[in-house]
């Protein structure tokens, strides 16, 4: 598994992927509410898997469901995303949906390259690239990199990135 730090910093991407996807679709409403609680569910989305496995109503917090298993199943966040981007031209609280979706995406790509793998389909799946905890920096890279190519051709209609350097000069 990646770092909690990780999937925080991973989860910031996701919230810009999903904001940015929000506002193609004009759900901006009242101080752009809709873009705002599309980035907010890509940051809790991006820890979702970890802490859905814990029995919040119980007093020892302890896990409810074995880590790595449901709440990682990759098939299921993958549904959640497609059916939210399906559902975001009808209604606004989609993009809400795609948010929490995209940002659990986010967290299993982070711990796809680990030993302990996620369930992708029907087995656990890893690229054993490296053990939980190390090279965070190439996972959150790839997710920014994700983000801008997401951010720059979407929301702001195929700007480069030399472009956007001189509107900010």
């Amino acid at each position: 598994m990646a770092s909690s730090n990780a999937h925080h910093a991973t989860g910031w991407a996701a919230g810009a992927i999903s904001a940015a996807l929000a506002a193609r679709y004009g759900y901006r409403g009242p101080f752009h509410v809709w873009i705002w609680l599309a980035f907010a569910a890509g940051l809790a989305g991006a820890t979702a898997p970890d802490w859905l496995e814990v029995a919040w109503w119980s007093r020892k917090r302890r896990l409810w469901i074995t880590h790595r298993t449901a709440t990682h199943w990759g098939v299921g966040w993958i549904a959640m995303l497609f059916f939210s981007w399906h559902a975001m031209p009808h209604h606004p609280a989609a993009a809400v949906a795609f948010g929490f979706a995209c940002g659990g995406v986010m967290h299993l790509l982070a711990d796809w390259p680990n030993p302990l793998g996620v369930p992708w389909l029907l087995g656990r799946h890893s690229l054993n690239l490296w053990n939980s905890g190390h090279c965070d920096l190439i996972v959150v890279a790839a997710s920014w990199a994700g983000a801008w190519f997401v951010v720059s051709h979407v929301w702001m209609q195929g700007a480069g990135p030399l472009g956007l350097l001189k509107h900010l000069f």
